[in-house]
């Protein structure tokens, strides 16, 4: 070989080329045809961690993972058929494994030497994992693998408790660092609780309680709704590490928000011992880690909500088909008892009156049993009529009195000239029954609760949720302000704007299913009345119900006169019930209010003789009547050939009722069983006056 012009003549080619073998920076391997090692540099020694000796006679397979060992061969086979020159940057996803087993991101040249009549080939190996470009693509190849682990375990794990333990873990991991925190605010939204974490000071123990202040971290997230970042340097964007976080070493940190509908809910938070550690790319991961985490906890409560809200609807189903079979005997066993009582053999005996008094109490207390149940399943047909304010609130304070923590305090106080309201008195009690337990539950160490009402001529301004704006014109009676004060822990604005929400509770779980004061609403404003929510954390809580006052003039809008001499004598009934027992029954009730009564145990047998009379004056029927045609259509049907004909329908269901409420014609009267005597007296009286208008 001839030396190139410009070379000084004191030096010959092989020194110089054998100088440029040994100085080059990549890795130069010289490999026969038969993949074996026959040269090497230093550069090769140091990326491969083998000494100079070893790396001669080595087969270059044993440079190849073990998992791509056989197709290597198959390439190299190929590759000695046809060779050719391959330059670097071809592959990006080659990899080297070195002596002690370790693996490092390589590129790779290849020079066959055939031309130059050598049977060899250069291979020239370039490490790249310390280039920036690979360790950032590295990096983010990390933080989306452990993205994708926490999906997966989301999806796995049903319970949020695990997650929320594992996700300041896999947070720390993936950063390599070695603090992290998980923050969540609590219901009132004035205290983050330490839920987990790794490399926790004493002052942020799990369990701790920290106020969500601007001065904190998290506090500082919930302010700005956005990702902080925390140094020893006082950039703009950044937040001073705290003086615990300094003491401990930490020279930089990162916080991201927990996003649910838009509102922080939490704090995610890491720290580092190295300054300025943190940056788009560890910004991006966390916050892919705390949406996932807080989706996965929408999840959970969302699910829960559906769970309890299917639970209820459960109990409901269940309840108004008790209610419906207990119903039917409640009539029976107070229809007999009412009729023996007024057995002129049993009048004339003391003692027998006395039992079947008492008896007939325990069935009373048995229907309104029955009510309460419907009331908590919410299928309960509210029946408005005239109630004295005063005295229910006096009844409702005695009886608090006697069942609340002795350390509350009881006020009443009632406004002079207060006047009657006109709502359903049972739903008005379990309403107003349901505030007091809820204002008992914010005084654990007692306090006074004031109950009150007094007269309203107009709503006023601000009251909670109140969508319908008709309800904000005077009303022609005006209304009954009732409310219920205690001197308890109170709301928070955020609290205050979701009190109403179904499921929403600031209650310890197990303690509150978040329907309490939805239903509260829900009463008020289906008896044409409103709500107003005031007060302010640590000032206690007002909650009033506006409820309509009775129309003047009505001595008793609920109490249409029983008396027998309303009744037409010889009033024409057509009485339709499937249940023998209860026909019988209020069969004994018409004829003694003096009607003329003939009983159908189907709908179509009661149809069937409306061809063959036509003096049918009232129709009694009850709505389900058992396989054959229903109530409503027996009364359709009826009235259809009958204009005049007045109807009243029954039913122990109170879903029946509330379908019949909503589909039935307005002066057709609805009757809850069971009833006493006076009860279809009235029902009678009231649809035949309105027959009459």
């Amino acid at each position: 070989m001839k030396l190139p012009h410009h070379l000084p003549p004191a030096l010959d080619a092989s020194s110089v080329f054998q100088s440029i073998f040994k100085a080059y920076p990549d890795a130069l391997l010289m490999v026969d045809r038969a993949g074996t090692i026959v040269l090497a540099n230093p550069a090769a020694s140091q990326l491969l961690g083998y000494q100079l000796e070893e790396l001669v006679g080595l087969k270059v397979e044993a440079l190849v993972p073990d998992a791509i060992r056989p197709q290597h061969a198959q390439y190299r086979e190929g590759y000695g058929k046809h060779p050719h020159t391959r330059p670097m940057g071809t592959q990006m996803d080659l990899v080297a494994k070195r002596k002690d087993g370790s693996e490092v991101m390589v590129e790779i040249a290849l020079s066959p030497l055939e031309d130059g009549g050598l049977p060899y080939v250069v291979t020239s190996i370039r490490g790249i994992g310390d280039y920036p470009r690979v360790k950032a693509a590295l990096q983010r190849a990390r933080y989306s693998d452990y993205v994708a682990r926490l999906g997966r375990l989301a999806v796995d794990i049903r319970d949020p408790e695990g997650l929320l333990h594992e996700v300041p873990v896999m947070a720390a991991e993936a950063l390599q660092v070695e603090g992290s925190a998980l923050y969540l605010l609590d219901a009132s939204r004035v205290h983050f609780q330490v839920v987990s974490g790794v490399g926790l000071a004493d002052e942020e123990a799990v369990g701790t309680r920290l106020p969500a202040m601007p001065g904190l971290l998290a506090g500082h997230v919930l302010l700005t709704n956005a990702p902080v970042l925390v140094g020893d340097d006082l950039k703009p964007g950044h937040f001073a590490l705290s003086a615990s976080d300094l003491d401990a070493g930490f020279a930089s940190g990162l916080a991201v928000p927990l996003f649910d509908r838009g509102r922080t809910v939490g704090v995610l938070a890491v720290r580092s011992r190295q300054p300025a550690r943190f940056g788009e790319d560890e910004t991006r991961f966390l916050e892919s880690l705390g949406n996932l985490l807080a989706s996965s906890l929408q999840r959970s409560h969302t699910e829960e909500a559906l769970r309890h809200a299917q639970k209820l609807e459960s109990v409901g189903q269940l309840t108004g088909g008790i209610a419906h079979d207990f119903n039917n005997l409640l009539t029976v066993i107070l229809g007999n008892l009412q009729v023996l009582q007024e057995l002129p053999s049993i009048g004339a005996d003391p003692h027998s009156q006395q039992l079947l008094a008492s008896a007939l109490r325990a069935g009373k207390r048995s229907a309104e049993l029955t009510g309460k149940l419907l009331a908590f399943s919410r299928r309960q047909v509210l029946q408005p009529g005239r109630v004295d304010v005063g005295a229910q609130l006096q009844s409702l304070a005695d009886m608090l009195r006697r069942t609340l923590d002795q350390r509350i305090h009881i006020v009443l106080q009632v406004a002079p000239g207060t006047p009657p309201c006109l709502a359903d008195p049972g739903q008005l009690e379990a309403a107003l029954l349901n505030l007091a337990i809820n204002a008992r539950d914010a005084m654990p160490e007692g306090g006074t609760l004031t109950i009150a009402c007094r007269p309203c001529a107009t709503l006023p301004l601000g009251l909670v949720a109140l969508d319908d704006a008709s309800l904000l014109a005077p009303a022609e009676q005006g209304h009954v302000a009732i409310s219920l004060a205690d001197t308890g822990s109170g709301m928070s604005d955020e609290v205050k704007k979701r009190a109403f929400e179904p499921f929403f509770t600031t209650k310890e779980p197990g303690r509150g299913t978040g329907l309490g004061l939805s239903t509260v609403y829900g009463f008020a404003r289906q008896s044409q009345g409103a709500v107003s929510l005031e007060g302010a954390l640590g000032e206690g809580t007002t909650l009033t119900l506006y409820i309509p006052a009775a129309p003047a003039g009505d001595a008793d809008l609920d109490d249409v006169s029983s008396s027998a001499h309303e009744i037409p004598p010889g009033l024409r009934v057509m009485l339709v019930e499937d249940d023998a027992e209860v026909r019988a029954v209020v069969q004994k009730f018409l004829e003694s209010l003096g009607c003329d009564v003939t009983a159908f145990a189907s709908g179509e047998e009661a149809v069937g003789a409306l061809n063959t009379q036509a003096d049918w004056r009232l129709l009694l029927s009850d709505i389900a009547l058992g396989a054959g045609m229903r109530g409503m259509a027996v009364a359709r049907q009826a009235q259809a050939r009958l204009p005049t004909l007045a109807i009243i329908l029954m039913s122990g269901f109170s879903s029946e009722l509330l379908d019949a409420n909503r589909d039935a014609p307005e002066h057709w009267e609805l009757l809850q069983k069971p009833y006493g005597r006076d009860e279809l007296a009235q029902a009678i009286a009231r649809v035949l006056s309105n027959q009459a208008h």
